[in-house]
């Protein structure tokens, strides 16, 4: 029987796998896409070092592969079952209470003494913000789009519609802190990631003018604020508290933008060659198929609710079944490692105390 199944081959998984493996447990990664990595194969640079993401991406996957540990790929989780011992037979000294099922889309059935579920996040899908012309107008992107963009990028930065790129406008907050969407909590990495955008694009367009509207900045981790004023100062990037009412697409393919400042309390009218969506995170969909089948405990806001949120951010309501990364909430790249190795000792104790 497998120590532990880890459901989710992102950063968080493969860390945790690592340490674990380390620890010397059997480890299993079930990885529902054709390789590791998660979300992190589609970013172009981290905040707020700006190092390319893909390094961070084959370290772990070097660090995977270096110790040999068993990865399916293409797998789908559909179902997990704990098959807990007979109440009159207590588990021997040393030995954990049950077992765990996973059952998978490749009609493979595993067995395992514990789980650690690491699936991460969806992204907001942007076309539930008609207003915005997601999907309507060609150069109407979110900020997962950019990443892919900046990606590919080898020569000139032009527009999905093939135009020189003169204004850029982003909009914070889409998806999140939102009544309309049904997601009232902060995304945590929308404001940075927007600075970080439009640091970027100052840097390949430097006589492009780039605007940033906003509720309100949430810079809240090491470094963010450095790079809020270093926007500002060294780039001249225009922050605008003031949400978007209306995007129209005019005859050349560019976009009218009607918005209001709230802080002068004027309304604003402005045409753009580029509207950038920083879309927000929301429940991973692949937690979600398969938590009914073992009555796994989900918070209001539909992310994995834990055990304590403080001194127990790894357990969940099932006892051996454990959780780490975006899996409970929205998480920097940062916070997620950690989580992630934060998971790999709470496992370890619970396997061999």
């Amino acid at each position: 029987m497998i120590d532990v199944i880890i459901i989710g081959g992102g950063i968080a998984g493969m860390e945790a796998a690592c340490t674990l493996h380390d620890f010397g447990f059997e480890i299993l990664i079930l990885e529902k896409n054709k390789q590791l990595g998660g979300h992190l194969q589609n970013w172009d640079t981290l905040f707020p070092t700006k190092r390319k993401a893909s390094e961070v991406l084959e370290h772990y996957v070097k660090e995977v592969q270096r110790r040999g540990i068993t990865v399916y790929l293409n797998t789908d989780v559909t179902s997990v079952k704990k098959q807990d011992k007979a109440p009159s037979l207590p588990p021997p000294q040393g030995e954990v209470n049950g077992f765990f099922e996973v059952h998978t889309s490749r009609e493979v059935l595993f067995k395992s003494k514990t789980v650690l579920m690491t699936t991460g996040y969806s992204l907001f899908n942007a076309e539930r913000k008609e207003e915005y012309g997601y999907k309507i107008y060609d150069n109407v992107i979110t900020s997962a789009d950019l990443e892919k963009l900046l990606q590919s990028t080898k020569g000139e930065l032009l527009s999905p519609s093939g135009n020189p790129i003169k204004s850029v406008a982003f909009v914070h907050c889409v998806g999140s802190r939102d009544e309309k969407s049904g997601n009232h909590y902060c995304s945590n990495v929308c404001c940075v990631t927007g600075v970080k955008q439009a640091i970027k694009m100052r840097q390949l367009l430097p006589e492009a003018q780039v605007f940033n509207f906003y509720m309100d900045l949430r810079m809240y981790g090491l470094g963010f604020e450095e790079m809020y004023r270093e926007a500002q100062e060294k780039w001249r990037v225009q922050f605008i508290r003031g949400r978007l009412s209306e995007v129209a697409e005019t005859i050349d393919k560019r976009l009218q933008l009607k918005a209001e400042d709230t802080l002068s309390a004027r309304p604003l009218r402005m045409h753009v060659d580029l509207l950038v969506l920083l879309v927000g995170m929301e429940a991973s969909k692949a937690a979600g198929d398969f938590a009914q089948s073992c009555k796994l405990a989900c918070a209001p806001n539909r992310f994995v609710e834990t055990a304590d949120f403080h001194i127990a951010s790894n357990k969940t309501n099932i006892e051996g079944m454990f959780t780490a990364g975006c899996a409970i909430a929205p998480l920097s790249v940062f916070d997620t490692v950690n989580h992630a190795k934060a998971a790999a000792l709470t496992v370890k104790n619970y396997l061999a105390p």
